[in-house]
Order: C-alpha cells, then structure tokens, then sequence
C-alpha cells in the first residue's frame, strides 16, 4: 500500500510517501480502505519526537489516528459490519495516513457526511464528549467553551446545543461569524472574559469546558467558581494543582455511534477548514502545527 511515513523523529521534512507493508486486524479490529484521514496535534507532536517518552512509537512510522473509510478486512469476535461498509473511527496514535488502516473503535459514517467531515470526526468528537460527559447534565445549563473555533471546541459547542445548553464561545475575532453559524455566543479570549461573560451571560457560567491549553484555566476556574465546574480536554500540566479535571480521549465506540447518531439528525457536522491530497502531507501537518485552525485539517486519498 501506498502510506505516509516517517523514519526518524523530526520536522515535516522527515514525511515520505511511500509503499509500506500491508496492516491485518486483529481481534476486535476492522481494517479499512482509506478515503480521508484527519491531521490533529497529536501526529505532528509525536513526529517531532516531543512525545516519545511519554508515547514513543515505532519507527518507520505511519501518522495519524483517525480515518473514514469502506470496510475490507475483518478481525476476530467483530460482529455488527460488513466488507463494504463505511465507517470513521479510530486506531493506535499512528496509523491512519495511508490506503489501509486498522481501526479499534468506530461507527458506521452518516450518509450526510462528506468524506472529509467523517475523517474529522473521529477524535475530534469522542474528545468532546468525554469532556461534557464529565461535566454532567446540561440541560438548561450556561457552558462556556474555552477554543471554541478549533476542533474540539467546534464538536463541543455543537454536540452541547444539541443536550440544551446555551453555549459561549472563545475564539479570536475572525472566528466570531464561525461560532455563531454554529449557534454559539462567541466572545474574545484572553483578559476581561470575565467582564465580557458578565454582560453576556448575566446569570453567570454554569460549567466550563476547555480545549485550548491557553494558561487560562486558573482563570477559568475562578469564572466558574471552583474546579468541580471545569473540565480540561487540553492543559494536562496545569490541571492537578487546580483540582481542575482532564478527560482524555479514549477509544470508545459508544462515543462514536453517539456522534454519528447526532450527524443522522443533523446536529452536528465535522467542520473541516482545509483539505490537502497525501501528497501534501508536510503542508497539512504544517497547518495543523501553526495552530488557531477552525475545525478540521483533513488528507484525502
């Protein structure tokens, strides 16, 4: 197969695209022929080799953690998919980037979704939802979303509408039209939230979900009045000694089956800022690791 691949740790020189072995699945694993892979943080952290003491990966390696695609190998004990089907989902931190890939967690894709938007939906949303799950019912609530523009934070914002929330977003000026397209009260980062949330949600916040890593969470907790009311899905150095609590993606396909349940009933769509072909692969991982995207890189195959 035709993949992506790096040799040795390094910047976005180190990606080759080249012929690598064939993967199989395992038990409890489907491998898919691979129509769109989403580009996060993780793949370029891991390919810079900051993570390799704490998730070290075995070289030559393949970026990438989630992809959508039609469904042609099929591990042992996996029942409810068939050869053909197409789904999106997730596998190991790398993986993805390449014709085949081996997913351990997935859901079936909803038909309303492009190529591109299922690729993004895998991480993007099982990382939201464990961030809101984590902050209980939300019904009724006032959330604010810290990095409401990104990824994450654009799932989180509709994936709460959708649990009754109203919802406040941060994101810079540009993505104000963004997060009110998607039904979010946008508002500015950064010093004066606090003012700006006084005025713009007068009864006051009623839990916090942060995606940024910003350094604002002390902040944050001090908006919500006290760390049992925010939750991190980003800023694991500064969340202990806050007692501010971090929900880590995991792969879950209950998650998923919830996400694409959500896109079958239209409320809620994988936004994608920009797509890029394999072939472009340094160019995607480079416009991820600039930071401030707006919703989803994604590499089409």
């Amino acid at each position: 197969m035709r993949a992506v691949r790096y040799h040795e740790y390094g910047g976005v020189e180190t990606l080759v695209v080249e012929k690598a072995p064939d993967p199989r699945p395992g038990p409890g694993e489907v491998r898919v022929r691979v129509a769109a892979a989403g580009v996060n943080p993780i793949d370029w952290k891991a390919r810079s080799g900051a993570l390799r003491d704490l998730l070290p990966v075995e070289l030559p390696a393949i970026p990438g953690r989630d992809a959508v695609g039609t469904v042609d190998g099929i591990g042992e004990g996996v029942r409810g998919v068939d050869p053909g089907d197409r789904v999106f989902g997730l596998g190991g931190v790398t993986g993805a980037t390449a014709e085949l890939a081996v997913l351990s967690a997935w859901a079936h894709a909803p038909e309303a979704w492009t190529d591109a938007e299922a690729a993004g939906a895998g991480l993007a949303s099982v990382t939201a939802l464990g961030g809101l799950n984590a902050l209980g019912p939300l019904r009724g609530r006032t959330l604010l979303v810290e990095g409401a523009a990104g990824g994450v934070g654009s799932a989180a914002v509709e994936i709460a509408l959708a649990r009754g929330a109203t919802v406040v977003g941060t994101a810079s000026g540009r993505n104000h039209g963004f997060l009110s397209s998607l039904g979010a009260v946008p508002t500015t980062y950064g010093p004066g939230l606090a003012e700006r949330l006084a005025a713009l949600a007068p009864g006051g916040v009623d839990a916090v979900l942060d995606t940024a890593a910003s350094g604002s969470l002390a902040g944050l907790v001090a908006i919500a009045g006290g760390p049992d009311r925010v939750v991190t899905v980003a800023d694991h150095a500064n969340a202990p000694a806050l007692g501010v609590r971090v929900a880590d993606a995991v792969n879950d396909p209950a998650l998923l089956a919830e996400a694409a349940d959500l896109g079958r009933r239209g409320r809620y769509t994988p936004r994608v800022e920009r797509t890029y072909p394999l072939e472009r692969i340094a160019d995607a991982h480079a416009h991820s690791a600039g930071g401030r995207t707006r919703g989803k890189v994604v590499v089409l195959l």
